[in-house]
C-alpha cells in the first residue's frame, strides 16, 4: 500500500522513534526548562550515530539525510503547533535544535538544516517571541558557526534581514542593534555579503515637510529621489509661539552666508538638506550645489546662534510608561532603561517643533555629522583625490565617478569642513565636545579605509600562517642580535690613559698634586715670563716664536689679574715696552 505522505514511509517513521527517543535522552541530561545550559555533543552521541539504523543499507547517504531531515521538520511542525514560546515545555524545540546541530557536526544530517528551522522559527513568532529566539543564537553562535559556515551564511544573512524589516528603527532600536551585532560577530571581517559594491545610495529615504503656500496653507512636501514632488493639504494650525519674527539680521561687514535666518525662513531649507543627504549625486548640478551650500552655510549660522540644550535622562515618570511596554515585550529592567535614554524616532518635520530641535544639542550633532559625511564625499571628487586612485589596485570602477569638483567648491567644502569640527569641537564644553568630534573623526577616518577597499575590489584581508621555517629564522635572529658580546681591551679609536697606572708616576696620587689645582703666585709667574723671554730669543722658526710669544702673553695678562685684587695703582704703570717685570723692581730696590 502507497503511503500518503513522506511521514508514512517505513524509514521516516522509523528514524522519528530515533529522535524522540534522543530527545527523551536530552531531557534526562538537561532538567531545566530554559535556553542555557547548552546540550553537549559527546552526551548524545551513541544516539546520534544510531539514527541511520532504521534505513535499509541498500540507500545512500543523501537518502538517510533527507529521511532524518524529513523527520525532524515533523517533530518540529509538530511541537511549534502546540507549544507557545513563553512555555517552559518549549524547551522541546531548543532540545530539537541542538540535536540538529550535533547531528549536522556528525554528518547524520545536513548541516544547515539547523538554520533552516531558525528561520522558519523567526518567521512564525512576534517581536517579544523573536527576542527570545535571538536569545537561544547569541548563546549558539559560536557553534552554529564553527562549521560549513558556507552553507549558513545565506540563511542567517535573509532570516536577519526579513527580521530586520520586521522590526521598527525608532521602538525596536536595541532588538535591532542585537541583531547588527550578531551579523557582525558570525560574518568573517572581510566577507562581501553587505559591502554595497557598487555604491548605491539610500534614495527611498525621504523626509516629508510642510511649506506654506501663498495662501497661508500649510502643505506636506515630500521630495522623492526622481524629484517629483507630492503636495498634501494640511488644515492650520495656530502658532504655539507668539507669531512676529524678525527679519534676517543683516550687517554691512557681513557676507551673506553669515545672515542668520529666523525659523519660519529657516525651515524649508533646512529640511530640504536631506534630499541632497540621501542621494549626493544631485549635487553634480551646479544649481543644486549653490542651493546646498546656501542651505547648509545658513543651517550652521543658525546653530552658532542658538541656544543650544543637552537633553537630562528621562525621570522615573516619564519611564514608567515606556518601561511597562517594554517589560511586556519581554526586555528586561536594565536594557528598557538604556532603552529610554537613548530613544530616538524618525525626524519630527512639524514646524511647530522646529524651534525645540534646532536648540537640542543632539539634534544639531545629528545634523552636522550628516554634512561631514557628504563633505567628505565631495572632496573625494577633487583632481588631487582622484589622482591618489590612479593605482592598478583600484579596479572598481562603479565607485568611481567622472565628475570632478572644481577648485572653488573644493575650497568652500574645506572651510566648511573646520567650521563644522570647530563647533562640534565647542559645543557644550571644551572637553566633552572635543571627545565626541573625535570619536566622530575616527568613525569617518574608518569609513574612508573601508570605500578604498571597496574600491580594490574587497581583497582579502586574511594573511596566510607564518611558516616554521621564518618562526625558526626569526628566533634565530633573536639570539644572534641579543647575545653577549666580547668587549675588546682597547677599541678602536679610544684614548691611551696607561699614563694613569700607579706604576708610571701616574693614578690617584699624581693627580693630588696641589700644583695641578693651585693658581701660581705672581712672581711666579714673572719667573716664567722671563724663561720664555729667554726661549723666545732662541726660537728657531716663526711657528716657535709665535707659541712662546702667546706664552708670554698668557702669563702677562694671569699678572695684571692678581695685581688687580691687591693693588690697582700699579696698573698705571704698566710699560710695554719694559715688560712686566718692570711693575716691581722698584719695589726691589726699595728692599
Amino acid at each position: 500500500m502507497a503511503a500518503d505522505s513522506a511521514a508514512d514511509l517505513e524509514p521516516v517513521a522509523n528514524t522519528t522513534a530515533r529522535l524522540k527517543t534522543l530527545l527523551e535522552r536530552a531531557r534526562e541530561v538537561k532538567p531545566e526548562a530554559s535556553i542555557d545550559p547548552p546540550l553537549r555533543t559527546s552526551d548524545l552521541l551513541p544516539e546520534i550515530n544510531a539514527l541511520h539504523d532504521g534505513v535499509d543499507a541498500r540507500y545512500d547517504q543523501a537518502y538517510k539525510v533527507n529521511v532524518v531531515e524529513t523527520a525532524a521538520r515533523g517533530i518540529f511542525y509538530g511541537l511549534l503547533n502546540s507549544t507557545p514560546i513563553e512555555k517552559p515545555t518549549f524547551v522541546e524545540i531548543w532540545n530539537l535544535l541542538d540535536v540538529l546541530a550535533s547531528c549536522g557536526d556528525q554528518g547524520v544530517c545536513a548541516s544547515e538544516l539547523v538554520c533552516y528551522l531558525i528561520e522558519e522559527l523567526l518567521d512564525s513568532q512576534t517581536t517579544a517571541g523573536c527576542r527570545i529566539v535571538f536569545d537561544y543564537l547569541e548563546s549558539r553562535r559560536e557553534r552554529l558557526a564553527a562549521k560549513d559556515f558556507h552553507k549558513k551564511n545565506l540563511i542567517f544573512l535573509r532570516s536577519c534581514n526579513e527580521l530586520l524589516k520586521r522590526l521598527s528603527r525608532a521602538e525596536d532600536a536595541i532588538f535591532c542593534g542585537r541583531v547588527f551585532f550578531f551579523l557582525f560577530q558570525t560574518f568573517p571581517l572581510g566577507d562581501k555579503s553587505s559591502v554595497n559594491l557598487r555604491g548605491e545610495f539610500h534614495n527611498e529615504n525621504v523626509t516629508k515637510f510642510a511649506v506654506p503656500d501663498e495662501h497661508g496653507e500649510k502643505m506636506e512636501v515630500d521630495e522623492k529621489a526622481g524629484g517629483a514632488v507630492t503636495v498634501k493639504a494640511e488644515t492650520p494650525q495656530p502658532p504655539t509661539k507668539p507669531a512676529g519674527k524678525g527679519a534676517p539680521l543683516k550687517s554691512p561687514h557681513k557676507v551673506p552666508a553669515e545672515v542668520v535666518l529666523s525659523t519660519g525662513e529657516l525651515y524649508p531649507i533646512f529640511w530640504r538638506l536631506q534630499q541632497d543627504f540621501s542621494e549626493p549625486t544631485r549635487l553634480f548640478a551646479p544649481v543644486q550645489f549653490k542651493t546646498f551650500k546656501d542651505g547648509l552655510s545658513h543651517t550652521l549660522t543658525k546653530f552658532k546662534k542658538t541656544p543650544t540644550v543637552v537633553q537630562t535622562k528621562a525621570t522615573e515618570t516619564d519611564k514608567r510608561g515606556v518601561k511597562r511596554k517594554l517589560g511586556e515585550e519581554g526586555m528586561d529592567d536594565e536594557a528598557s532603561k538604556h532603552f529610554v535614554d537613548n530613544y530616538n524616532p524618525k525626524y519630527l518635520t512639524s514646524r511647530d517643533l522646529f524651534d525645540l530641535e534646532l536648540s537640542d544639542l543632539a539634534f544639531q550633532r545629528h545634523i552636522l555629522v550628516q554634512a561631514l559625511i557628504l563633505i567628505d564625499f565631495l572632496i573625494s571628487l577633487t583632481d588631487k583625490a582622484k589622482k591618489k586612485l590612479a593605482v592598478p589596485e583600484v579596479n572598481n570602477k562603479s565607485l568611481l565617478y567622472s565628475f570632478t569638483i572644481v577648485e572653488e567648491d573644493a575650497k568652500w567644502c574645506r572651510d566648511t569642513r573646520q567650521a563644522i569640527t570647530d563647533y562640534l569641537r565647542a559645543t557644550p564644553t571644551f572637553e566633552e565636545g572635543r571627545f565626541y568630534h573625535r570619536m566622530v573623526e575616527t568613525v569617518l577616518a574608518r569609513d574612508k579605509n573601508w570605500v578604498r577597499w571597496k574600491l580594490e575590489s574587497c581583497p582579502s584581508i586574511v594573511r596566510d600562517p607564518v611558516s616554521t621555517e621564518q618562526i625558526l629564522d626569526a628566533r634565530r635572529t633573536a639570539r644572534n642580535v641579543a647575545r653577549p658580546r666580547k668587549v675588546p681591551q682597547r677599541p678602536m679609536g679610544a684614548i691611551d690613559l696607561s699614563f694613569l697606572a700607579e706604576g708610571h708616576g701616574g693614578g690617584l696620587e699624581a693627580l693630588k698634586d696641589p700644583s695641578r689645582y693651585t693658581a701660581p703666585s705672581v712672581e711666579e709667574l714673572i719667573e716664567g715670563v722671563k724663561a720664555d723671554q729667554l726661549d723666545l730669543e732662541m726660537a728657531m722658526d716663526d711657528a716657535e716664536k709665535e707659541s712662546i710669544q702667546n706664552a708670554i702673553t698668557n702669563k702677562t695678562w694671569r699678572v695684571l689679574r692678581q695685581v688687580r685684587e691687591s693693588d690697582l695703582n700699579l696698573l698705571n704703570k704698566v710699560n710695554p715696552e719694559k715688560g712686566i717685570e718692570s711693575l716691581f723692581e722698584p719695589a726691589k730696590d726699595s728692599s
